[in-house]
C-alpha cells in the first residue's frame, strides 16, 4: 500500500510520519515535492539553498518514484505531502495510485505555530484552500483531524488504520527522539520540537486568541477546514475513552510532536 498523507504545515505532519515510520514494514518519503515547488515557484524560504541541493526539483521524476518500487522493499509506502506544493504545472495523475489521507487542524493553531517559523503567512502559505480542492479530486478520501490523535492517538491509529484496512501496530506510538534518517533537509528549521519528542504530544488547550491580520487569515481559511471536518473519521462508539494513552505514558513529552 501508498499512503498520501496530505497537511498544510504546522499539522502534526511530522509526527504522523515518525508514527508510520516506527513501523518496520513502512517506507517514509518528507515532502517529496517541496524542492520541485521552490524551483518553480522561486519562493524564498528558509534553507531554500539546502532544499534545491538535497531534492529532486523534476515534479514528474518526483512523482514516478511516489508510484513505483517500494523503497527499502517494504510493503508500506507512507509519503507527507504539503497541499501547496501541487502547484499548477504539477501532474495530478498518480495520485489515483495511491490512498489519499487528509490530516486537518483548526486553522488558529495552524497559523499561531506558522508565524513563530516565518512571518507574514498567507492563505496559499498554510495550504487550506489546495487542501479542500484536492480532496474533492479524490476518490474515497480518509480525513483525519491531528485534535483527535493527540486526545487519543492509539484509538485514532487505529481507526485510521481500519480505515485504510491496514493492520493496527502498536509501535506507532512511539519512536526514538532525535529525529529520523529520513528527514528533509529543512528539518534543522521546522522539527526542533519533533526532534526532542518520543511520541504524540497531550491534548491541545483553548484555542489561540487571533488578532488582526492572522484573526482575517483563520476566517478565511475556517471554511475550508470546516468542509473537510464534516467528513473526518471519529472513533467508534465501543471504543470512545479507551486507548487514552497520551497523558499517561511515559514516553509522551509535554508540548512535543506538534509539526
Amino acid at each position: 500500500m501508498k499512503i498520501a498523507m496530505w497537511s498544510g504545515p504546522r499539522n502534526l505532519s511530522t509526527a504522523m510520519m515518525y508514527s508510520f515510520g516506527a513501523r518496520t514494514d513502512c517506507a517514509v518519503w518528507d515532502e517529496p515535492f517541496y524542492a520541485a515547488y521552490l524551483d518553480m515557484t522561486g519562493l524564498e524560504h528558509p534553507m531554500r539553498d539546502e532544499i534545491l541541493a538535497a531534492g529532486e526539483t523534476d515534479a514528474g521524476k518526483v512523482a514516478a518514484r511516489l508510484t513505483g518500487p517500494y523503497p527499502e522493499g517494504k510493503p508500506l509506502f507512507y509519503q507527507k505531502h504539503m497541499t501547496q506544493h501541487m502547484i499548477d504545472g504539477v501532474d495530478r495523475g498518480w495520485m489515483k495510485r495511491v490512498k489519499n489521507v487528509f490530516l486537518i487542524r483548526h486553522p488558529a493553531r495552524v497559523i499561531a505555530s506558522y508565524a513563530s517559523k516565518r512571518d507574514n503567512p498567507t492563505l496559499d502559505d498554510i495550504g487550506f484552500w489546495q487542501q479542500a480542492e484536492l480532496f474533492d479530486a479524490c476518490d474515497d478520501p480518509i480525513v483525519i483531524d491531528s485534535h483527535d490523535i493527540r486526545e487519543n492517538p492509539e484509538g485514532m491509529l487505529r481507526a485510521l488504520c481500519a480505515a485504510l484496512d491496514l493492520s493496527f501496530d502498536p509501535a506507532m506510538l512511539s519512536w526514538p527522539a532525535g529525529g529520523h534518517k529520513d528527514d528533509g533537509a529543512w528539518a534543522p528549521h521546522w522539527y526542533g520540537a519533533v526532534h526532542n519528542s518520543t511520541g504524540f504530544a497531550g491534548i491541545e488547550g483553548p484555542l489561540p486568541d487571533m488578532k488582526g491580520a492572522y484573526s482575517e487569515l483563520t476566517e478565511q481559511a475556517l471554511p475550508f477546514y470546516r468542509k473537510l471536518a464534516a467528513c473526518k473519521i471519529a472513533l467508534p462508539r465501543n471504543l470512545r475513552g479507551v486507548f487514552l494513552t497520551n497523558t499517561a505514558s511515559p514516553r509522551i513529552r509535554s508540548g512535543a510532536a506538534v509539526t
